[in-house]
């Protein structure tokens, strides 16, 4: 395969992010095809005995397993990297394999981590059950006060850890002000995207080291399949995340790999329309419940911060209602809008996160990071936004609201 006339970095670099959705990273081999191949392969032959041997040795390019490299899962990797504007990119198979491989690959015992209170639940779990499984310690803070950060650092401290906007409480982080923190502190940040993807938010462009994905949201965009990215230098890519992925095998299906890069030509279409959607339906939804968590509106807080640092506030938010009870009422009066905990999708799917998302984290944590048993989570998508809105307007009066 090669690359397609002008995928050279020099060019594609300057193109802005919705072009590098559809074109960036393009293989094609020499039937010339204009959609990316689908190379369904496990493994690889050579022409001889001396190439195979010269490919294991790093001293010759080409590909050897498809563990560490296949086409599809390439073409992938050099889109994301492009969009996120970063240097290198390794594909995971799921947005949790990209999470835990983003913190396990650089962290041993005795290191620290600060991580920001408001994660998703499998998150909070990383950093709560499994990291002092092996001797590294964390430290939660309110990651909307950047100081806390400072604050809470150490001689041993590694690693950065949050989320912004946060899920499901829509927390927003300032970045710049934490990764210049970090900077100066010799600390790494590791930043999960997955609700604004690059065509909302570039952490980098702030100072962000590493850039952790589930691509399964609104990459993918319409609930098909299970993919994670992380970004970086190619230095940590190459000589820090891919030992531990070459060696653990948190691999991205060829398969999966295609399916996302389709995902990813409409994304920015996508996302747009559904933030508009969003924002209108968030409008609709502030009289009418007792708090409301949209970036996009002046009453979210932090909507000075969200609207410096996002192109659009994306497709998701959450409300409160009161209990778990009201909340559950609410669901099930739903005639349109699913019941589901996934996001991104071009469908409208909402959940309780207590008892969907975060329903493996403790009461005492899930309230600290703010989510309480009345927490509901709405991912709006393409649907017309009067229908969604009449499907509340019912579901909302049948629950008391």
């Amino acid at each position: 395969m090669k690359r397609n006339t002008g995928q050279d970095r020099s060019v594609t670099s300057k193109w802005r992010p919705a072009t590098q959705a559809v074109r960036g990273g393009t293989m094609r081999s020499e039937f010339g095809e204009t959609s990316e191949a689908l190379f369904l392969t496990s493994g690889y032959a050579y022409d001889c005995a001396g190439d195979a041997a010269a490919r294991f040795a790093g001293d010759q390019a080409g590909m050897t397993y498809s563990r560490l490299q296949n086409p599809t899962v390439e073409m992938l990797e050099h889109r994301i990297a492009l969009m996120e504007g970063a240097e290198a990119c390794r594909a995971t198979a799921s947005g949790m394999a990209a999470m835990t491989a983003a913190l396990l690959c650089q962290l041993e015992a005795g290191d620290h981590v600060v991580a920001g209170r408001a994660l998703f639940g499998s998150c909070r779990w990383l950093t709560d059950t499994l990291l002092p499984k092996f001797g590294i310690t964390t430290t939660i803070v309110d990651a909307r006060d950047a100081q806390q950060f400072a604050d809470a650092t150490t001689d041993k401290t590694k690693v950065y850890f949050f989320e912004t906007p946060a899920n499901p409480t829509m927390d927003i982080v300032d970045l710049r002000a934490v990764c210049d923190i970090a900077r100066a502190r010799g600390v790494t940040t590791v930043v999960d995207n997955a609700f604004a993807t690059p065509a909302l938010q570039r952490p980098m462009e702030f100072g962000a080291d590493v850039v952790a994905y589930s691509a399964t949201k609104m990459m993918d965009g319409q609930g098909r399949v299970l993919a994670g990215a992380v970004c970086g230098t190619e230095d940590f890519i190459t000589n820090t995340l891919l030992p531990f992925t070459r060696n653990t095998g948190p691999t991205l299906s060829a398969f999966n790999a295609w399916v996302v890069l389709k995902g990813l030509e409409t994304l920015d279409l996508r996302i747009r329309r559904q933030s508009e959607n969003a924002l209108q339906v968030g409008r609709f939804l502030e009289p009418r419940v007792p708090r409301l968590n949209h970036p996009g509106l002046p009453s979210h807080p932090q909507h000075n911060l969200a609207m410096a640092q996002m192109d659009m506030t994306g497709p998701i938010f959450s409300f409160e209602v009161e209990g778990r009870i009201q909340a559950h009422a609410l669901l099930d009066a739903l005639d349109l809008i699913d019941i589901s905990n996934n996001i991104g999708d071009s469908r409208s799917l909402m959940t309780h996160n207590a008892s969907t998302t975060h329903a493996s984290v403790s009461e005492e944590k899930r309230l600290e990071m703010g989510i309480t048993e009345g927490t509901l989570r709405l991912n709006v998508g393409l649907e017309d936004p009067i229908d969604l809105i009449a499907d509340l307007d019912q579901a909302l009066s049948r629950a008391g609201l």
